[in-house]
């Protein structure tokens, strides 16, 4: 994404203190992002694409089409977040391929534990679908548990994080809804 990032900010002719003002993000933050030294959230990729006016998606990969379907099998999946500690990502990005949709699917690898894991909000709604393990959802103070094959849908504006629980990783389908206005 830092390539992209930087490519597509230019492209506006922008520096990044002009982007810095367009997300309301910091300098210093964007320059990390672009740098490859932060990796943004999912709500903070919402604010940049917002503001370059492009599919969410563009942030990720140049091969965003207009196909009216997209087949993306498992091992095809784009990786857009990875942790430190390991090859494998934090966030695979599914259907990165088709442009102009309102629902953004993705798998996440929930972190351990939540000190690792930041309370996430952004405007539209939020669905969370256990594939594999559970996981703890950490709603501002209100804590759910989730087993395969649980559910949460909700306003993605309450602050949220997740993390795994007991032995098995898990992995949770996240749709989040991009209203594309931007708004909070």
């Amino acid at each position: 994404m830092a390539a992209r990032l930087k490519l597509l900010r230019k492209k506006h002719g922008w520096t990044l203190e002009a982007l810095a003002g367009q997300t309301g993000l910091t300098k210093s933050y964007l320059s990390k992002v672009e740098r490859g030294l932060s990796v943004p959230s999912i709500a903070v990729a919402l604010k940049l694409a917002h503001a370059l006016r492009i599919d969410v998606e563009q942030l990720f990969s140049e091969k965003v089409g207009q196909q009216p379907i997209t087949i993306v099998r498992a091992g095809e999946r784009s990786p857009i977040a990875m942790t430190g500690k390991s090859d494998k990502p934090v966030y695979e990005g599914i259907a990165t391929q088709l442009g102009h949709k309102m629902l953004l699917p993705f798998m996440m690898y929930p972190p351990k534990d939540f000190a690792t894991s930041a309370f996430k909000e952004h405007a539209g709604e939020e669905l969370l679908f256990v594939h594999k393990g559970k996981v703890e959802v950490d709603f501002a103070g209100k804590d759910v548990q989730l087993d395969v094959g649980d559910c949460a849908y909700f306003d993605a504006r309450i602050p949220h994080r997740m993390r795994s629980i007991g032995r098995m990783q898990a992995e949770v389908l996240i749709v989040v809804y991009d209203d594309k206005t931007g708004a909070d």
